[in-house]
């Protein structure tokens, strides 16, 4: 096991806490608000979030091929700034995405509120938290921050892909995201394993930005921690303490629950659950096998339990 059982649990806690907000924040559809068409009462296209709509007659091949390309693009991006340590632009980029993705999933939370909000409020309160979060979680490093909005942050981020990729059939889109599961695994194993990509990420993240896109705990040893209680206060001021950090990135939190949506969509609350069951399953399989001071692609284990997930719902339900 690569980290104690403790910090293990932590990582699988969170990573199921943002699976279940995520379904919350997916089943309001944040997208879509009801409106009286002709006598009836319809659901149209939200106009706060216009900007953010899906295409109309957008064809699945077109619109995966537009988002693997988007994906190619800031990568190349995220490396070029890493290249010439333009920390300014990265961070700025972080505060947006983080910024957004949080007043979506805050926005999302208000509709579930039993009383009406006045427009003014209903965009004005989560664009004053989300900011406020934002601000604090990418230039005033705090590890509860940091933990605490991604939690929020992947909900946000899964209503904009679901509705991209959730917009056809039940069979395509069904299609459609294992197709995308399988190739973002085949990326992680060779960024992890032969390009070494994500480590240079990660690694650059946390040194030079101060700043991870995912989950991270870090800990001492028990032996380091022994160390600590033996020596004075005084003494420990003038030491070096090796501090070790569990993480977990943000595609691994962040597709399962892409996922999770598209099936709570076309085949129920049941379906999305038993993806979110195999996903956890898979994740923890990863934390049980993986060594210590090696970097394993998350993905593959996590698609894995993801199709295992599904073949249970189908045989259920």
């Amino acid at each position: 096991m690569k980290h104690n059982v403790k910090i293990t649990a932590i990582l699988l806690v969170m990573f199921v806490l943002t699976q279940l907000i995520g379904l919350v924040v997916l089943s309001v559809d944040p997208l879509h608000v009801e409106q009286e068409v002709n006598g009836t009462m319809q659901l149209v296209d939200n106009p706060h979030l216009a900007f953010v709509q899906p295409p109309e007659n957008s064809s699945p091949v077109l619109t995966v091929s537009q988002i693997i390309f988007a994906f190619i693009i800031a990568i190349f991006l995220m490396f070029f700034l890493m290249k010439f340590n333009i920390t300014i632009l990265l961070k700025f980029w972080f505060f947006v995405v983080v910024f957004f993705a949080l007043w979506i999933c805050i926005y999302s939370f208000e509709k579930l509120l039993p009383w009406e909000i006045p427009s003014f409020a209903l965009l004005g309160i989560p664009v004053l938290i989300a900011g406020v979060l934002a601000y604090l979680k990418i230039y005033q490093r705090n590890f509860l921050i940091h933990n605490l909005t991604e939690l929020f942050i992947y909900p946000g981020i899964a209503v904009i892909f679901v509705a991209f990729l959730g917009q056809w059939s039940r069979g395509v889109n069904l299609a459609v995201i294992i197709s995308i599961l399988i190739l973002i695994s085949l990326y992680d194993l060779w960024a992890v394993w032969h390009s070494g990509i994500m480590q240079k990420m990660a690694k650059f993240q946390m040194k030079e930005l101060n700043v991870f896109a995912g989950f991270f705990v870090p800990y001492v040893s028990k032996k380091v921690r022994m160390k600590i209680k033996e020596m004075k206060k005084s003494k420990i001021k003038d030491k070096k303490i090796k501090v070790n950090v569990a993480i977990l990135g943000g595609g691994d939190v962040v597709f399962p629950l892409i996922t999770a949506g598209i099936m709570l969509q076309d085949f129920g609350l049941g379906a999305a659950l038993f993806v979110i069951l195999g996903a956890t399953i898979g994740l923890s399989y990863l934390f049980f096998l993986a060594e210590k001071k090696k970097f394993y692609p998350a993905m593959p284990f996590i698609s894995a339990g993801i199709f295992l997930g599904m073949f249970l719902s189908w045989l259920v339900f």
